[in-house]
């Protein structure tokens, strides 16, 4: 496998990159909550705490993959997003929860629904929202990490003990 750090075969390397973000995920979920855990710093850009590996997918023509959210009691404006993070992945398939992290800053898409790579650089912050879309990722060519410290407000993460 070329894409992750685990050795996961599905044959797709962005399934497997895909399940080694989620791995990567659980294991600061799971084992954060002790102070002194070596996974306690796995996800901790400049001191802060962070759960969440954003990512962008592509497509197999090279655009990026967009989802619209919103609509909820949380987030009640419609917004359409390119970044990522996965609560959820079946290995067998290769089909994934993944919930959208919603861009603060202005992100363009042109009239055709594609984002507008230059305005990219515009994204101020990602934040983490309950909307999700279930995807097939053997659909996608490509995936590009992001770095977690982009992550606003992390859901239900475990806060940091005192001192750190």
């Amino acid at each position: 496998m070329s894409c992750g750090r685990k050795d996961f075969d599905t044959g797709n390397c962005v399934c497997d990159a895909v399940l080694a973000i989620s791995e990567a995920q659980d294991a600061v979920e799971k084992k954060g909550s002790c102070a002194n855990s070596c996974f306690t710093n796995l996800l901790k850009p400049n001191g802060r705490f962070n759960d969440t590996i954003p990512f962008m997918l592509k497509g197999k023509t090279g655009e990026l993959f967009w989802a619209t959210g919103g609509l909820t009691a949380d987030f009640p404006d419609v917004f359409e997003t390119v970044f990522f993070r996965v609560e959820n992945i079946c290995e067998k398939s290769c089909c994934a929860t993944l919930s959208l992290l919603r861009p603060t800053g202005d992100i363009l898409f042109t009239q055709s629904c594609c984002v507008d790579p230059t305005s990219l650089s515009d994204v101020v912050s990602l934040e983490r929202t309950n909307c999700c879309i279930e995807v097939d990722l053997s659909c996608f060519c490509a995936i590009q990490c992001l770095d977690p410290g982009l992550v606003d407000n992390p859901i239900g993460t475990i806060p940091p003990a005192p001192g750190m």
